[in-house]
């Protein structure tokens, strides 16, 4: 299968603090600036999820997310896990007794390359309110795993966006008991 524009060079077309636009080919796609990555955190609760809410300035409103954050944004060769489990607790104010990897993702490879790992946070210890570090805004919310699709449809209803990472705790609920 021939893979158009595969040995094409790959152009910088702008380059800010945390992305940059680039062109290889006929090709356009945004990319984390300085190896920049990101994890995902599934944190359950006994029979709760930790989810977060917080202004999008891309998007506008507010956002319904699972914790997330960046890694070696501020320190480069970040460990994955030591800055899911910081970002864990300043989000949500839980502190994690482990933090497992389930695997790198990509959320919108058609035009962007940037991946995150998806990490499963066990053993939750409520250790402060959480909601971001100053200028972050977050809402932690503690959501019975029963009970997600419920919430999002009502957060929708507010006007919130959903991030694309919830179709993961609600595919029961949309394909309708299939898996």
């Amino acid at each position: 299968m021939d893979h158009f524009d595969h040995d094409a060079p790959i152009e910088t077309m702008w380059e800010g603090r945390f992305i940059t636009a680039k062109r290889k080919g006929r090709w356009e796609y945004v990319a984390r600036a300085r190896g920049i990555r990101a994890a995902v955190i599934v944190a359950i609760d006994g029979s709760h999820v930790l989810l977060v809410e917080q202004y999008r300035v891309a998007l506008g409103r507010r956002c319904i997310e699972l914790p997330a954050g960046l890694i070696g944004d501020e320190t480069e060769g970040e460990d994955m896990g030591v800055a899911a489990a910081r970002e864990l607790e300043e989000e949500t104010g839980y502190r994690a007794g482990s933090i497992e990897s389930l695997g790198e993702y990509f959320s919108s490879p058609g035009m962007v390359s940037e991946s995150f790992t998806l990490v499963r946070a066990r053993d939750l210890v409520r250790v402060s309110e959480g909601g971001g570090v100053p200028g972050e805004d977050i809402t932690v919310h503690r959501v019975a795993l029963g009970e997600v699709a419920a919430f999002v449809a009502a957060k929708r209803a507010e006007g919130c966006a959903i991030d694309v990472k919830m179709l993961m705790l609600l595919a029961p609920a949309l394909l309708g008991g299939v898996i």
